[in-house]
């Protein structure tokens, strides 16, 4: 595997591990506004890479097609879509906000739930990652290393607040910092592994690049509209997710021109 490669997969791990580590110097509370701020702006950056990552490349790299250059992308964006969709009722997990557990009945612990439920969005963004440097590795000619690059930190900036808003509340409820922490870094893990199998798989199926870039962007929405956007919309002060969702998708938006 490339230096590039391994570094690029990497990058996104590194966001969740310091946001994170944000519990072991700060206070035990996420104030509830910077929660608010905090998924809203993973929700922007996500939607953002979607588009300019994924389902742009997916709809370009099928232009041979003609006027149903649009096959492999709708097909594939949602086969994602289902795929979260089976990955989230048949996996217990709780959402940060939601009072009842989803999914299977199970005994685990909160802590545990609330960390399974950041692991299920974090696999598409996993192959998200993995399949663009695929893409690049292959020598597909609308995907370049920067823009791979771009969104691997697009992503980190995304994971940072995803391992604050893991870890802090664990914190509040009474675990300890180094478990709460822990917790916030084990959410992350099945990142770099998704996105590791991704690029093995995509080696010997490029001919269907454009339905695996579409199939990583359908699975990343079905997360954005299922768990993020209600998280930072339920209750007072939305405007604030309204705002801080603006602002990661301009940031991501600016590293895939100014990278891409």
């Amino acid at each position: 595997m490339k230096i590039e490669v391994f570094w690029g997969l990497f990058i996104p791990f590194m966001g969740t591990v310091l946001g994170s580590g944000c519990v072991l110097f700060m206070k035990n509370k996420v104030n509830t506004l910077l929660q608010k701020g905090l998924t809203g702006f993973a929700a922007g950056v996500m939607v953002a890479a979607s588009i300019w990552s994924l389902i742009i490349p997916a709809i370009d790299q099928s232009a041979k097609l003609g006027k149903f250059a649009f096959f492999p992308t709708v097909l594939g964006f949602w086969i994602g879509v289902g795929f979260l969709f089976m990955v989230d009722n048949l996996t217990p997990h709780l959402h940060l906000t939601g009072a009842k557990a989803e999914g299977p009945k199970s005994h685990l612990s909160r802590a545990t739930m609330l960390t399974i439920a950041v692991a299920i969005h974090n696999i598409p963004e996993g192959m998200a990652v993995g399949v663009v440097f695929a893409g690049w590795l292959s020598g597909q000619e609308n995907i370049s290393l920067a823009g791979a690059l771009a969104l691997a930190i697009g992503i980190a900036i995304q994971n940072f607040p995803d391992g604050a808003i893991i870890a802090m509340p664990l914190r509040a409820e009474g675990n300890s910092r180094k478990k709460s922490f822990l917790a916030g870094v084990l959410s992350g893990i099945d990142e770099p592994i998704a996105a590791i199998i991704t690029i093995i798989l995509a080696s010997t199926l490029t001919p269907f690049m454009p339905y695996l870039l579409a199939f990583a962007a359908g699975a990343m929405f079905y997360v954005v509209v299922e768990e993020l956007i209600p998280d930072a919309s339920t209750g007072e002060h939305s405007d604030i997710a309204s705002i801080t969702f603006s602002l990661g998708f301009t940031i991501m938006l600016v590293l895939e021109v100014m990278l891409g």
